[in-house]
Formats: C-alpha cells, structure tokens, sequence
C-alpha cells in the first residue's frame, strides 16, 4: 500500500519518476507484486495475514475488468461438476423475476458469493443465486440476479456469466427484464418480445468486448444483425396466443442506459425519436456477448411502468424500484409459463 504522499513526493508520478507500485513491485515475482488491500487485512497499514498464491490469484481477477478463457472454465467446471448436468438453455432472470427460476426441478443452486472468482449482485429483487436443473424435460442454468454497470461493474464483468454458461454447454440464452414502456402503445403488464436494440452505452464508447478478443469464444468483429432469433419470437407469438394474451405482446426494440438513474423527459423524447419501444438498465451487453459465442437469443421485457415524455409537476409520474417490483410479482405467472413453454418446444425438438 502507498502512503498519502507517496505518488506526490520526491521520485513520485506526479513528479515525472517512477510509481509507488513500480518502486515496489521492482525485481518481486507475480505473486510477491503488490495489489489493491482490502481494508478488513489492514492494520496500521499493515497486512495482518499473509494469502496463498490461488487468494492472489483470486483477488486479481476480482480488480480486473476481464476475465481470461481459463478462470471462465475453471467457474464453468465448477458448477457442471456441483450440478452433475451440463445445460443446454441459460435463462437471465430480471428484476422481480426471480420466480423464473423456483420453478426448476431438481435444483442445484449456487449462491454467487461461493462460486470461485464470481460477481456478488446488489440490487433488491436480485437474490444472487444461480440454479441448474429441469425445465419441461430440458436441462437449463438460471440466474436469480444480474450484474449491472451502474453497481460500478465494467460491462465484461457484467455479462461474464453468459461466457461461463457457453462453456458449461448452454447453446440458448433467455434474458429478460423490467423495463420502462416509451411506445405510448404499451400498458404497464405489457410482454415486449425484443427484435432489436440500441445500444447507448456502445454509443458511449463502452462494450463487454472491449480489449485483446480471444477467439475461443468468437471474432474480433461480430455481426449483430440478426441479435435476436426470429424463430423464437415467433414461436413466443404463437405461445402468447394460446395463452390469451396476444393483446398484452408486443415485439419491439429495447434500449440499455447506464443507470441508476431513471430517465429524464428530454432523454425518453430522444428515445423514442430514434425508434426506442421500451428502455431498461441491462440485458444489452449479454446479449452483444452470446452473440459473440454464438448462442441463439430470445429476450423479452416485462413493461413495470409508463415512461412520461411530457412535462409534469405529477409526483406520481415518476418511475419507482417500488413499482417495478409490484408489476413484476404481480406478472410472474404468465411470464413463467411463456418461458416453460418455450423451453418445452425447444426441448422437443432436440
């Protein structure tokens, strides 16, 4: 660790000399280099215990914007092996959606926090648990928390799981989400099965596939045209009919902005202006990451509340975590055997 005054006195980066991390770290192997400490090691800025060469490790990939092939399959081995089934459809479990997954069979679950090298979710209606077992006779993985941007997350480490569930055979990724409804078409319970998106963040320069590609899990320049499985929406069309709910699906176009922060009037006219149906804060950059491997997408959001694009002193206008959770429980139902179904029509024909 360096002192307050370290990197600003005599020899310091500041002074055109050398870093404290480099003055430190001069002539010291991988393992003696010094790292970022967590303060609970700290004593009067001393390390009170001294970590293994694997803790090393660990604590690296954790302070590192990407993740290496070989960490990924070292995680993707280890929940295979835990699970003793190696599935063939992800499913992305929104805000509030979590019940996507309880009704898997056979669950094995995995609490992220002891997944080796995981991410740790911390966002309410995210339980942080990920669930490998059966869905309508299909072995599947299921994720009861995602990981965004605006919870300090670069967008690599966000959709890091879609890459560990490629390599733990997935071939199908579902991502869905709560989402703020822009087409003035849509009510609050609305489904919008997404064919496209716009990708603000990547407009902003930032992509899960930003730095060195490695082309074990796809090219260097992929194509997002056809992101989004026509096939599956069809089917979902299909799905929802028989369902009686065709008059509550739309199919439209989905936008990720960075968050936390709900949006304001002029950015939602913006929006809409450019063909935006429905804006959320995810799902985005997974699905830029399995196209990238190659996995077939189906993604839908649930519509949790009505975004204004009209001035207004109203105070009920404003959009709410509270009133994303209350719409999502209350549409969990129907949300879930959209998912079952599918997952039984993509099982029956394998």
């Amino acid at each position: 660790m360096c002192s307050r005054d370290c990197c600003g006195g005599p020899g310091g980066s500041q002074k055109g000399g050398n870093t404290c991390t480099d003055k430190k770290t001069k002539g010291l192997s991988d393992t003696e280099k010094v790292i970022p400490t967590p303060q609970s090691l700290l004593n009067n800025g001393k390390i009170q215990c001294s970590l293994t060469p694997e803790e090393l490790r660990a604590l690296r990939v954790l302070n590192e914007d990407t993740y290496p092939y070989e960490v990924i399959q070292e995680i993707a081995d280890f929940i295979v092996k835990g699970a003793g089934m190696r599935p063939k459809i992800g499913i992305i479990c929104g805000s509030g959606l979590g019940s996507l997954a309880d009704i898997i069979q056979d669950a094995k679950i995995f609490e992220y926090e002891k997944i080796p090298n995981f991410p740790v979710s911390t966002v309410e209606g995210h339980a942080g648990k990920l669930v490998v077992g059966t869905l309508e006779g299909a072995i599947v993985m299921a994720m009861q928390g995602r990981f965004h941007f605006y919870e300090g997350y670069p967008l690599a480490k966000c959709s890091m799981p879609v890459r560990v569930m490629k390599l733990c055979g997935v071939e199908y990724l579902f991502a869905t989400n709560a989402a703020g409804g822009i087409n003035p078409k849509y009510a609050v319970g609305d489904i919008m099965l997404m064919h496209d998106h716009v990708n603000m963040l990547g407009f902003a320069g930032n992509s899960p596939l930003q730095g060195p590609n490695d082309p074990r899990f796809g090219p260097r320049f992929p194509a997002l045209v056809n992101s989004y499985n026509k096939d599956l929406i069809n089917k979902a069309i299909e799905i929802g009919k028989s369902m009686g709910i065709e008059s509550n699906m739309h199919v439209g176009v989905y936008s990720c902005l960075g968050g936390p922060t709900y949006e304001t009037i002029a950015e939602l006219k913006a929006l809409r202006m450019m063909g935006v149906d429905a804006v959320g804060m995810s799902t985005v950059h997974e699905v830029i990451t399995a196209r990238h491997c190659d996995m077939k997408v189906f993604a839908f959001s649930l519509i949790t509340n009505k975004c204004s694009t009209e001035y207004s002193d109203k105070k009920d206008e404003e959009a709410t975590h509270e009133e994303v959770m209350s719409v999502a429980k209350n549409r969990q139902k129907a949300c879930c055997e959209l998912v079952a179904r599918l997952v039984r029509d993509i099982h029956g024909q394998s």
